[in-house]
């Protein structure tokens, strides 16, 4: 074997390669199906929203995907397993329901809005998301 294959770096590499691999593969699992998860929670259906040309919709699930993966990409970081990156998966997508939910309360009829195409209701509710995400990224980082 040449001395370049057999240097620490490489070794170091060959070893940690897969083991990133997994971990970020399960983390995207996780951002997909936290995603999926949300979508069928909310009363609104925005995959079929988006399809039909609606702005809110977009502007909306798109806040949701950012502030699910802020806090997982941090969790990925702070995680010492792939069960620990799962608790944490579990937690910052039940929180990031429970802000979808205040941030309704407090629009009243959000679902609705978002529905109508209301850029205003989707961005309070992306400006929500990334908040709470930004908030649970420090708390998981310890």
């Amino acid at each position: 074997m040449p001395p370049t294959l057999q240097s620490p770096e490489i070794q170091a590499f060959a070893t940690g390669f897969p083991i990133t691999l997994l971990h970020a593969g399960v983390t995207v699992a996780i951002l997909f199906a936290a995603a999926t998860l949300y979508v069928l929670l909310t009363p609104h259906k925005e995959i079929a929203l988006i399809r039909e040309g609606n702005t809110a919709a977009a502007v909306s699930l798109s806040g949701v995907l950012l502030g699910l993966a802020i806090p997982l990409a941090i969790s990925l970081k702070a995680s010492t397993s792939l069960v620990d990156l799962a608790l944490w998966g579990v937690a910052i997508t039940l929180v990031q329901l429970l802000v979808f939910r205040l941030v309704d309360f407090i629009l009243h009829g959000l679902p609705k809005r978002i529905q109508d195409g209301e850029m205003a209701a989707a961005a309070m509710l992306v400006g929500a998301k990334v908040a709470t995400a930004l908030i649970l990224a420090a708390a998981v980082s310890g």
